[in-house]
Parts: structure tokens; C-alpha cells; sequence
């Protein structure tokens, strides 16, 4: 697991981080990204809420809401955190949670 500092531009409100060979924003990618292990906020890693909520949904939940909750509170840890916690070891990038 490697840790990917944030890179924020406060002037574009956009939060950045080095994912494989580019520059990509956390809020489109890597709360998405089956690679995401969760966000540094301090000294702890709290889990990515969108892969909670995709596995509440595999036990019978409400996929929408709980989805959409989830992003919400995505974009509040990453304003208070400072880095990405990423199982891509491998260095293969972005990779959807939603396809298999």
C-alpha cells in the first residue's frame, strides 16, 4: 500500500494527487477507483465510504442513497485529510469499483 500526498490548488477549489504516470483530481477518480483503500485525515486512514456503501448495497441496501451519501462524505474527508491510501502496488492506475 503507498500513500499519495494531496496536491491542492486552492484557486481552482481541486485536489490533486500523482496516480500512475499522471496528475489526477480525487474527487473524480480516486473515490471511484477500486485501488482506493481510503483517505489520511491525521494520523488515521478512515475507509473509503463509496466501497462501504457498495458493499452495504451487496447485502441488501439502497444503492442510490447510500451511493450518494457516501460521495458526500468522500469530499468532507478529503477537505479535512492529506493523502490516499492506494493498494495499486502494481502501478496500474485508475480502475472503476463499479466493473468487474
Amino acid at each position: 500500500m503507498k500513500t499519495l500526498e494531496f496536491h491542492r490548488d486552492d484557486a481552482k477549489d481541486r485536489v490533486t494527487v500523482a496516480c500512475a504516470d499522471r496528475e489526477v483530481s480525487v474527487y473524480s477518480y480516486c473515490g471511484y477507483c477500486r485501488h482506493c483503500a481510503g483517505v489520511r485525515v491525521g494520523k488515521r486512514v478512515i475507509p473509503t465510504p463509496q466501497r462501504q456503501a457498495l458493499f452495504g448495497v451487496r447485502q441488501g441496501g439502497s444503492l442510490d442513497e447510500n451511493l450518494l451519501n457516501a460521495a458526500v462524505m468522500f469530499n468532507t474527508l478529503v477537505r479535512d485529510g492529506s493523502a490516499i491510501e492506494c493498494e495499486d502496488d502494481a502501478g496500474e492506475g485508475f480502475r472503476s469499483m463499479y466493473r468487474f
